[in-house]
């Protein structure tokens, strides 16, 4: 009888310790896929979401987020504006749901800060640039690998000559958001 309570009090603390070892291993595996996850897998899993952005030289933007690319993200806010966001402009972002989400193929995979900032120099939308101190207004008139170049005029004004007082290049790595209604 003795021998009997001896190997079921054996088989069961066997039993528990491999339950303990199932979930350790379990846990272990969802530490080490969690620690692969981007910040923009993280935003990507809340496209369609409205989120407050909290930024490195710019005011808090909020907005529904509608696209995250390789390097940046957009936002639509209040007044039909539109706010690409770099990533490397983000200190906080507020309001992201438990998901995340890989990027989604080849072609959405590459698109990016450069590519997003060329289709708007290709559409001439005047856009207000914050990029460290005051922001810029103007249109993107040429934008390189890591550069843009904005011609400053009023935002109210279409870019004519005699509306442009000035040509700024900016490096990318600088920008902190590009705002356009």
């Amino acid at each position: 009888m003795r021998l009997e309570a001896l190997f079921e009090d054996l088989e069961s603390q066997f039993e528990a310790m491999q339950e303990g070892d199932l979930y350790g291993e379990v846990a272990d595996r969802i530490r080490a896929e969690v620690g692969k996850i981007t910040v923009l897998d993280r935003l990507r899993g809340a496209v369609g979401t409205v989120v407050r952005v909290e930024l490195t030289q710019a005011d808090p933007v909020q907005g529904m987020l509608s696209r995250v690319g390789k390097d940046c993200l957009l936002l639509e806010a209040e007044r039909y504006e539109e706010w690409l966001i770099p990533d490397t402009a983000l200190t906080a972002v507020h309001r992201l749901g438990p998901w995340a989400e890989p990027a989604e193929g080849v072609v959405a995979a590459k698109l990016g800060l450069a590519h997003l900032l060329r289709g708007i120099a290709r559409d001439r939308s005047p856009v207000t640039l914050f990029c460290g101190g005051t922001p810029v207004t103007g249109t993107i008139d040429r934008v390189g690998a890591d550069f843009l170049e904005i011609a400053e005029h009023p935002l109210d004004a279409p870019r004519r000559r005699t509306e442009v007082y000035n040509t700024r290049l900016v490096p990318t790595h600088a920008l902190d958001a590009v705002r356009r209604r």
